[in-house]
């Protein structure tokens, strides 16, 4: 049996929703993104939720609505995929990294705080700093805020994989603690549209640029309008924007999809708990849980503890995939890709974040894998160690 890494869950109620859509007058452009949007906001209980069509666009337009361009600095985490980085980088905007904390993988407080200071002493503060909450664990966005709000530099959270988690007295799109939240609704993601993303936010300045930027810049509404319209037929492009838009098909799967999502958050917390059940005392190092969030566990990260054990991560990743266990490795250090190498990064920079690269493998986990194959999955990396 073949056991991926991470796969969506479709049903039948799924499918009916994208078929009723194909059987519409509206493919794109037409009531149901709008219904979507609003059962994420309310979920999120936040004013605003605007669609797209990928986590990565909408990373992009959060940057242009918070103003992000040329000669502009943008931090973010190395341990994310490199889209967290590149949305700064297609702004004309400069990119550097904040190394994580090592129990968490998300980016670290301290750090931060000591690389402000230097900012500032040097007169180079980022405009934005990006966040990621990696594996669905929430980074400490009250930390991050308050430092953020300190020096005045506005916060993107990068919850990619943490629709469904919590903070505090918080949930995670909120944007209690940011100005802008991007979630990701890819295959492997706790939802998924195909391919699709979201961006929140509380403020109505920064959900009218967001839409904008979305739309070729794009209005037709009467009242936002600069000239007077000719006639019903008036639009205009008020700003240079994109054709970011989500369609209809993928907002109707995402409605769907919506209504599962508390429950395939319990689930993944069920697995979560098995696998460090069926995974202790083993030589490795098990995910970490902040007592005051609540993760959304996309994925269920183990370290090797080369402390314990001659095993390296390669010979773990080799022997699972000859089980036919689908695992896999998030992420490559940003800064050690050979496009960011030519920006002037390189090996060393951030220690955390290397150490746990050498280290780390992601293990299956999504609702639908069953406790046979994550039983075959936990005996198989025992056999490897014992």
């Amino acid at each position: 049996m073949h056991i991926p890494y991470g796969r969506q869950t479709i049903s039948s109620a799924d499918i009916q929703a994208v078929v009723d859509v194909l059987k519409s007058d509206f493919l794109t452009q037409g009531p149901v993104v709008p219904k979507f949007e609003e059962m994420v906001a309310n979920y999120c209980d936040v004013s605003h939720a605007v669609a797209v069509n990928s986590a990565t666009s909408a990373l992009h337009i959060a940057c242009l609505a918070l103003g992000v361009g040329p000669g502009d600095l943008v931090w973010t985490s190395p341990i994310t995929f490199v889209a967290s980085a590149n949305c700064a980088r297609y702004c004309g905007a400069d990119i550097d990294f904040v190394d994580i904390d090592p129990l968490t993988f998300n980016m670290s407080p301290r750090c931060l705080a000591e690389k402000l200071a230097i900012a500032k002493a040097n007169g180079r503060l980022p405009k934005v700093i990006i966040p990621v909450h990696m594996a669905g664990q929430p980074c400490d966005m009250s930390a991050i805020s308050h430092l953020a709000h300190q020096y005045g530099i506005s916060l993107i959270e990068d919850a990619s994989h943490a629709i469904g988690a919590r903070y505090l007295d918080s949930i995670i799109g909120d944007c209690k603690y940011s100005d802008i939240t991007v979630f990701s609704f890819h295959p492997v993601k706790i939802i998924t549209t195909a391919e699709g993303g979201m961006a929140t936010t509380k403020s109505n300045q920064l959900a009218r640029k967001l839409k904008l930027f979305r739309s070729h810049g794009i209005t037709r509404e009467g009242r936002e309008m600069i000239n007077v319209p000719d006639g019903p037929w008036y639009y205009e492009q008020q700003l240079l924007g994109y054709n970011y838009r989500m369609t209809e098909l993928q907002a109707a799967l995402g409605l769907s999809q919506m209504s599962h999502l508390d429950e395939w958050v319990r689930r993944r917390h069920i697995l979560a708990n098995r696998y460090d059940d069926g995974l202790a005392g083993l030589p490795l190092i098990l995910p970490a849980y902040d007592g005051h969030a609540l993760s959304a566990l996309h994925l269920y990260i183990i370290q090797i503890d080369s402390n314990r054990t001659n095993v390296s991560r390669r010979i773990l990743f080799d022997a699972l995939l000859e089980a036919d266990i689908g695992v896999n490795v998030h992420y490559i250090p940003v800064h050690l890709q050979p496009d960011f190498q030519k920006l002037g990064f390189f090996a060393g920079t951030f220690p955390c974040s290397e150490n746990y690269y050498s280290r780390s493998i992601s293990l299956p986990l999504y609702p639908g894998l069953s406790e046979f194959q994550q039983d075959y999955v936990i005996e198989k990396i025992k056999m490897i160690f014992l």
